[in-house]
């Protein structure tokens, strides 16, 4: 194959790439335009109540990550005061540090939670979803905002959970408790809850129960 024959068909397949991106794009925009204006409004609202853009990312998606990052602080097609965002794939410090010592699932969570604030904002981006310390960095921006619940059972036990209810563990299946009669988070301290077991029981003249409990401690009393 001589040079111009190369030469087409290397254009040819150039011009190809083009027509897929450009038929891509149009497809995705029936799809995806809305939930991307939301996510800039979301952004847009954070940043004018003072707070910041953090971003994370793998391989090319770290470079989308710096990217943005860098047109949110410098400039985007006008020019306008300075915008605060970081991305969290630069620290090459911190990054190692964390991966070194705990694992590189860590890496964006933990630098999530040191500066990340209610209000600030989350880009998250991977190209597979399902990058681990990508879906970790979201799981630490996402816990000030969820609910957490605690059910007392029949049976002695208590479970918990840290989104609203769509998953449970049990955090209290060790005492030998029959029943819970009580559950009550500590209003000074939330991450305190008292326990107290015991329900009546309508064939018995006494409720069956073992005192009260803090939760993750011994009984305090009976």
């Amino acid at each position: 194959m001589g040079h111009a024959e190369q030469n087409a068909e290397l254009t040819a397949r150039v011009a190809s790439h083009f027509a897929d991106s450009a038929n891509l794009k149009l497809a995705a925009a029936k799809a995806l335009a809305a939930p991307i204006a939301r996510a800039a409004a979301l952004m847009a609202a954070a940043l004018a109540t003072g707070g910041k853009v953090l971003a994370c990312g793998n391989g090319g998606s770290a470079a989308d990550a710096q990217h943005f990052a860098a047109e949110l602080v410098n400039r985007f097609e006008v020019e306008r005061p300075p915008l605060a965002s970081v991305a969290l794939t630069t620290d090459s410090s911190t990054l190692t540090s964390i991966a070194n010592d705990y694992d590189f699932v860590h890496v964006f969570e933990k630098q999530v939670r040191a500066i990340g604030r209610k209000g600030d904002v989350l880009l998250a981006i991977s190209t597979s979803g399902n990058s681990g310390n990508v879906i970790a960095a979201i799981d630490a921006a996402r816990e000030g905002s969820r609910l957490t619940v605690y059910v007392g059972a029949a049976s002695g036990g208590v479970w918990k959970s840290v989104n609203g209810g769509t998953t449970f563990k049990p955090v209290f299946d060790k005492q030998p408790v029959q029943s819970i009669g009580a559950i009550t988070i500590d209003p000074k301290n939330p991450k305190v809850v008292w326990v107290g077991t015991g329900e009546s029981w309508t064939r018995n003249s006494v409720s069956i129960g073992d005192g009260v409990y803090r939760m993750g401690a011994t009984r305090s009393t009976n």
